[in-house]
């Protein structure tokens, strides 16, 4: 393609689908060495780009709040026309995205055949639900479908000294001096489909502390930190239920032995500083499954198991989510301490 000056990559839905998006980023500053190149994404997920050295600019669009209406999302779309991209590629399809950028006059415009794409100038085949590949990979081929060479493919969380600091000292506060070791669980997600057990993360810190002398930390968002109140209540695991900022969690994952999570955003935050990560998989349709959402880092392990189910009903399951239930405390345990050699 022709040298670009200016170009926005959008991404406006979730934080882990934003992290999976981050190579594109990489790839096109190689691609682009001088050009300017903006990302927009929703408000919660811009702590997982600003920082980034790759980005010159990180444009927030707020579609559940301050953007949330027509005449504030035109508005917008005339603040884009303003900056004047040459060259956006959206990531993620939605209505709303197709038309502001459309609006804003962005000559080249490429995305997937999906939505309103009949306001994209180049049209890219859509097939994630078939679920063949990993969402990392799908993402990229917006580039090559404009024949942009992928010499990365390394996800990539910033984190500011300053956040580093802030959370060496709240680690201290907590009674964990530099060097000891520390497993971080969260045990919540977006979905009950993605959920395991709160019983299951019960009997799982048990064993942990018969098997391992480390510390645990449990997290969740603000919004979801009931899903570890009795985590909390019954263990006395030290607590930072929503109490991080996405930066702050990036930071303290960074410094974690070991990551124990429900397949969320944070278990890709993680595999970006490639320590031991541990995914709990429930869903198994070609375009949920762990094929398509896993971890990938090098030290990453995914426990899924296949209840024989025809279809995969995801949150509207009959099944009583087997395919969770039937991922035991004890194997997760053993494949924790295998990380250690214990």
């Amino acid at each position: 393609m022709q040298k670009q000056s200016k170009i926005l990559i959008v991404r406006t839905d979730r934080l882990g689908d934003l992290v999976l998006s981050t190579p594109v980023i990489n790839n096109l500053r190689l691609f682009y060495p001088k050009a300017h190149i903006a990302f927009m994404c929703r408000p919660y997920t811009r702590g997982a780009l600003e920082g980034n050295p790759k980005l010159d600019e990180v444009i927030v669009y707020d579609k559940y709040g301050k953007q949330k209406s027509f005449w504030a999302s035109i508005k917008f779309s005339f603040y884009l026309r303003k900056k004047k991209f040459d060259l956006v590629f959206i990531l993620h399809p939605t209505n709303r995205v197709h038309w502001i950028t459309f609006l804003a006059g962005i000559p080249k415009r490429i995305g997937w055949d999906k939505k309103l794409s009949v306001l994209l100038t180049k049209r890219v085949k859509h097939r994630k639900q078939e679920g063949k590949k990993h969402e990392l990979e799908y993402t990229l081929d917006i580039l090559r479908a404009v024949d942009i060479p992928i010499k990365s493919k390394d996800t990539y969380f910033p984190i500011t000294p300053e956040v580093e600091a802030r959370i060496e000292q709240l680690l201290k506060n907590k009674g964990i001096e530099e060097g000891d070791k520390f497993i971080v669980i969260h045990p919540s997600s977006s979905c009950i489909s993605k959920r395991w057990p709160e019983e299951n993360f019960l009997k799982l810190i048990g064993l942990l502390r018969n098997r391992l002398s480390f510390k645990i930390i449990v997290i969740t968002s603000q919004e979801e930190r009931k899903f570890g109140e009795k985590l909390v209540s019954e263990t006395g695991v030290i607590d930072l239920r929503g109490s991080l900022s996405i930066s702050e969690v990036g930071a303290l994952l960074k410094q974690a032995a070991l990551f124990i999570s429900n397949d969320s955003g944070p278990v890709h935050i993680a595999d970006s500083f490639n320590i031991p990560v541990i995914s709990i998989f429930g869903r198994g349709d070609s375009g949920l499954s762990p094929l398509r959402w896993g971890p990938r880092g090098k030290m990453s392990f995914c426990f899924h198991k296949d209840p024989g189910c025809i279809k995969c009903l995801a949150h509207d399951c009959i099944k009583d989510f087997r395919c969770l239930r039937e991922i035991t405390p004890s194997e997760v345990v053993e494949k924790s301490v295998s990380f250690f050699k214990i």
